[in-house]
């Protein structure tokens, strides 16, 4: 379970000062990295942004950041940009490719890069133990090079 709120009423297992409590039942809080930021269009750098899913047996999913495009761009339909491929920090145990951070960050490269940035939002530990990020992220590049399920941004 990933609540952003602190607990009470249970002995705590394992902490981390400021970034993570795992409680003995099993429940963790996250004390930093749980902001949300919705997907939609940044008005500083006009970089569009939505969330697929790409696993729904395992809940993987991603956030597409799209560079604005001129006219002459919009008619060549066929025209592809690059794709970035993002993996977020926070030490596959806090953050995510929606918090403010790496939202902002993703925001700037799509648009200076003029990229298609695919930010992976990979199960984290400790309620999901390694390899299971690592999957999730082979899984998440194995959809982008097969066009993501036809995704038509990519």
């Amino acid at each position: 379970m990933d609540s952003g709120d602190i607990s009470s009423g249970s002995d705590v297992a394992v902490e981390f000062p400021n970034f993570i409590r795992v409680y003995k039942d099993g429940h963790v809080d996250r004390l930093t990295g749980t902001e949300i930021v919705p997907a939609g269009v940044d008005p500083s750098t006009g970089v569009s942004s939505k969330d697929v899913l790409i696993d729904p047996g395992t809940g993987v999913s991603a956030r597409l950041f799209l560079p604005p495009t001129d006219e002459k761009e919009k008619e060549d339909e066929k025209k592809k940009l690059p794709v970035l491929v993002y993996f977020h920090g926070g030490g596959f145990i806090i953050e995510t490719p929606f918090s403010p951070l790496y939202h902002a960050y993703l925001n700037s490269v799509a648009a200076r890069a003029q990229v298609v940035a695919v930010s992976v939002h990979y199960r984290r530990a400790p309620e999901h133990p390694l390899p299971a990020a690592y999957d999730d992220s082979w899984t998440a590049l194995r959809w982008v090079v097969v066009g993501g399920a036809g995704e038509p941004w990519l």
